[in-house]
């Protein structure tokens, strides 16, 4: 990252499980229109271009409070831009409401004053400051007195960043750098957390942590829209899923459906029909 991005600071861009949708999931078709419109997050007919190429074509989304919702799919389907679009990160066309009000014309530094917290793909720390001064940084738009408090709480989910708490954070290894990113993030106080490929490029032993973590942190309330190229593990500890495909969603369901889905196995689990 070249400079100091202060969209990105709280990550640009955490739930007790409302996971009533997943009851009674099982091998039926796992395209399934919701309800109603998220009470967090809801987008309609989304597009996303860029010069002659249409990246993101009539996305619906919805993402409730409490909810972990995962946004899987192949690279290049539209993901990252889709999460772009919903920071106010790129040029859009549709409907986009967070907490009931259109995101329209409004800048990415407002949306992160308000809770709508981005940990992008690349993570993106503070690779010349310390562990704590990239905490304290994530934490620049509060104005409580609480924000050591939860320095000591992201030190306890995190113990590997307490144990280098004074390491400069250019110098740790990928999988601690998404920890720090992540401890950021959560040090804004989000609302909505979205995550932007957090296992990418990281160990098997790495990528099993970070996912404990995002399971924890949406155990303690926290609401994240999770973007993962592991299918397998992102449907796993999610409530609901979306698939996207060529910038279109082709199936949305709950979590536990969506994994038996035989499509789904076939073309993101590696299994055949």
């Amino acid at each position: 990252m070249s400079g100091i991005d202060m969209s990105a600071v709280g990550g640009p861009g955490i739930n007790a499980a409302a996971s009533a949708g997943t009851a009674g999931a099982g091998a039926a078709s796992a395209v399934i229109a919701p309800a109603a419109r998220g009470d967090v997050l809801s987008v309609r007919g989304l597009k996303v271009g860029y010069g002659g190429i249409q990246a993101v074509k009539g996305v619906d989304l919805d993402v409730n409070r409490g909810e972990l919702v995962t946004l899987i799919g192949a690279n290049g389907a539209g993901k990252t831009t889709t999460l772009k679009a919903i920071t106010g990160g790129v040029g859009w066309s549709g409907d986009i409401a967070y907490m009931g009000k259109s995101i329209a014309g409004r800048k990415a530094f407002h949306l992160l004053r308000e809770g709508l917290v981005m940990v992008p793909e690349g993570r993106g720390v503070f690779a010349r400051m310390t562990i704590t001064e990239n905490l304290l940084m994530g934490a620049h738009v509060r104005s409580d007195g609480q924000v050591q408090a939860d320095i000591d709480r992201m030190f306890g989910l995190f113990p590997r960043l307490k144990e280098r708490a004074g390491q400069l954070a250019g110098t740790m290894s990928g999988g601690e750098q998404q920890m720090l990113a992540m401890a950021r993030a959560l040090m804004s106080q989000p609302k909505l957390l979205l995550l932007d490929e957090p296992s990418m490029g990281l160990s098997p032993i790495m990528v099993e942590k970070v996912f404990e973590v995002v399971r924890s942190v949406h155990a303690e309330g926290t609401t994240i829209l999770l973007v993962e190229q592991n299918a397998r593990l992102a449907l796993q500890i999610a409530d609901r899923g979306y698939v996207m495909d060529s910038g279109e969603v082709t199936l949305t369901g709950p979590a536990a459906r969506l994994l038996d889905d035989p499509k789904v196995r076939a073309a993101y689990l590696g299994e055949e029909l």
